[in-house]
């Protein structure tokens, strides 16, 4: 996961700040040079990173923080703000004029641009608006057919003229239809190149000429660090951004663009990318992105994908039939599914206050192999058995095991510990209440 190096190494930094009870202005400056080295590392522009640990000497070795009884606390809650400040202070929406509002996609071949594209057609749906993809990469190969595919899995319409048509043209025509038929937004994705070139900014800026941008989006690869600082760099300055989207920002990157963009460009980041799936497009918080970084979990975003993917009706049921004794291999198996669309069980511990530095040993912990290994053993069973384990005897689970291609000795495991969580959770009634949600808003895991 991205930051993963970054945030255990300022974890171990402030874990020295936190034993000790009086804080020096050595102690300070000797703990910031391990964070300077720690944001380098993550490949954060050296700039960026002289006048991030810059300000926060400033503020870390006054008074008022030295001679606190809890100096240690004071210097990470500077941080903090200073992460925060850094990437951005507040959040930025994405501007949605009353007519019809275009949006010009951006960014180099690979970036994952039109993924994104449809990502953000399917978010924006979502929230009552009719958008409109349209296909201007007319260079890619199946550029335009993987806008398609995409687009109907969301359940949007895309326009396309086909490869023989310039893009400038596609996009006047795609406009034209959109006012026509009620589209309220327009997303343009257009073609990227492996490199930033002259042909590409060209046609970039006769799109721009010719129809009413409300947005220019760049998409970057999270993954290329500071070459996707400079690639917004050089966006900036020859065609004009509003805005970068980061994608990939789920897999094993160091986090340095996320850190740096804004500083850079002065241009914010307005979504990051977290998985491969068309749902997996956060808003950017910065807040909640420096609270991740520093260990300190994101329990606001856990909440928030709760409410968008589980179903409040089942967990309500769910509830009962942990509390009446009556939960089944069917429920278990629903618990399995509503964790996948919150982004997997690493996922969530990973949003979880006070587990970023245990994510490691967790994340070992967890097998997705062996989840699937549960699932094939739990579809292996008949209705009967998934609804009354207790009649699973031994000839049953032999031909469980057979079914699902295990050693029975992983039927007996899971079976036992189907049967431990069912006791635990007869005794825990309380813990459970309210469905997914118990008392005064406090969140309740769908299982």
């Amino acid at each position: 996961m991205a930051f993963e190096s970054l945030s255990d190494k300022l974890q171990n930094v402030f874990k020295n700040l936190r034993g000790k009870g009086r804080l020096s202005e050595a102690d300070v400056k000797a703990s910031l040079k391990e964070v300077k080295m720690a944001l380098l590392e993550a490949d954060v522009s050296f700039k960026v990173v002289k006048q991030f640990i810059k300000s926060v000497e400033e503020r870390a070795v006054g008074a008022d923080v030295m001679n606190s009884l809890t100096p240690g606390q004071q210097v990470i809650k500077i941080v903090h703000e200073e992460l925060i400040r850094l990437m951005g202070s507040e959040t930025t929406e994405l501007k949605l004029n009353s007519g019809i509002t275009v949006l010009m996609m951006m960014g180099l071949q690979g970036a994952g641009k039109t993924t994104t594209a449809a990502k953000l057609a399917g978010k924006l749906k979502a929230k009552g608006k009719r958008p409109l993809l349209v296909a201007c990469d007319v260079y890619r190969p199946a550029a335009i057919k993987q806008l398609q595919v995409n687009g109907e899995k969301q359940g949007v319409e895309v326009f396309t003229m086909g490869e023989n048509q310039k893009p400038v043209n596609i996009a006047k025509g795609a406009y034209e239809y959109a006012r026509k038929n009620s589209f309220n937004v327009v997303i343009l994705d257009t073609a990227g190149r492996l490199h930033v070139d002259e042909d590409m900014m060209k046609e970039l800026q006769e799109i721009k000429e010719n129809l009413p941008i409300d947005q220019a989006l760049l998409t970057v690869d999270a993954m290329t660090g500071q070459d996707a600082v400079n690639v917004a760099t050089t966006f900036e300055e020859k065609i004009g951004i509003d805005g970068v989207i980061l994608t990939k920002l789920d897999g094993d990157t160091r986090g340095g663009a996320a850190l740096s963009i804004k500083a850079v460009t002065g241009k914010p980041i307005l979504f990051v990318g977290m998985g491969e799936k068309l749902s997996d497009l956060e808003q950017f918080y910065p807040d909640r992105m420096a609270s991740r970084i520093l260990g300190m979990g994101d329990v606001l975003t856990l909440i928030e994908k709760a409410q968008e993917t589980v179903d409040e009706e089942k967990a309500k049921a769910m509830t009962q039939k942990l509390k009446k004794a009556q939960f089944g291999f069917d429920d278990y198996l629903e618990s399995m599914n509503q964790m996948k669309k919150m982004g997997g069980l690493s996922s969530v511990l990973a949003m979880m206050p006070g587990l970023g530095s245990q994510m490691k040993g967790i994340e070992d912990a967890i097998d997705e192999k062996k989840m699937a290994r549960t699932e094939a053993i739990i579809l292996s069973m008949t209705p009967k058995e998934r609804s009354n384990p207790e009649i699973l005897n031994p000839s049953r689970k032999h031909r469980i095991a057979k079914g699902a291609g295990v050693d029975i000795a992983e039927v007996n495991r899971l079976v036992k510990q189907f049967e431990q969580m069912r006791k635990m959770m007869k005794q825990m009634p309380n813990m459970m209440g309210g469905g997914k949600f118990g008392k005064r808003g406090r969140f309740r895991f769908p299982f």
